[in-house]
């Protein structure tokens, strides 16, 4: 989580030690927070096989579905491959794909109620949906050299990150 410890005033470096030494932070004493972020990121194709896409043409079989199962699981996966990264609770996870003429678009949201934000999460979620993309499209995106010369994953952010204070009502 990218302000794990911090809140949006601090500008203190919060996974260091005084001596700089790498340390998780401690974020007991916070209060619980509802939060969401949303990331978003594309992947550029070559125009036929955002085609074969569309009409469930490619060979390793349904390319949006096995890529949204990948991002919810990288999503539940974040704290085991980013250090210092709280395990959360993850209350909800939202993928939505947009596909144009010459690339696939993700948007991940990521729901919590907890001490520490879910920007990685979501993160997480683009980086690797959009890489289970890349992988159930590689052969038809190789050219006579085996290189991907027209393929990249782009333009991977953080659009929005929300958090309120939980209600008696939750």
């Amino acid at each position: 989580m990218s302000d794990e410890g911090s809140d949006d005033d601090d500008t203190n470096l919060t996974h260091t030690d005084d001596e700089g030494t790498a340390q998780m932070v401690d974020v007991g004493a916070k209060a619980d927070s509802e939060r969401r972020a949303i990331a978003r990121g594309e992947i550029h194709l070559q125009p036929s096989t955002v085609a074969a896409i569309r009409e469930n043409g490619i060979e390793k079989g349904d390319v949006l579905a096995t890529a949204r199962i990948g991002a919810i699981q990288a999503v539940k996966h974040t704290w085991e491959t980013i250090p210092m990264c709280h395990q959360i609770p993850i209350t909800n996870v939202d993928t939505e794909f947009a596909v144009g003429e010459t690339r696939v678009e993700l948007t991940v949201t990521v729901e919590t109620v907890g001490k520490t934000g879910c920007e990685m999460e979501a993160l997480e979620g683009v980086t690797t949906g959009l890489n289970v993309v890349w992988d159930m499209v590689k052969a038809a995106e190789k050219d006579a050299d085996g290189q991907y010369p027209e393929t990249a994953i782009a333009d991977v952010r953080v659009v929005d990150k929300v958090k309120e204070p939980v209600t008696e009502e939750s």
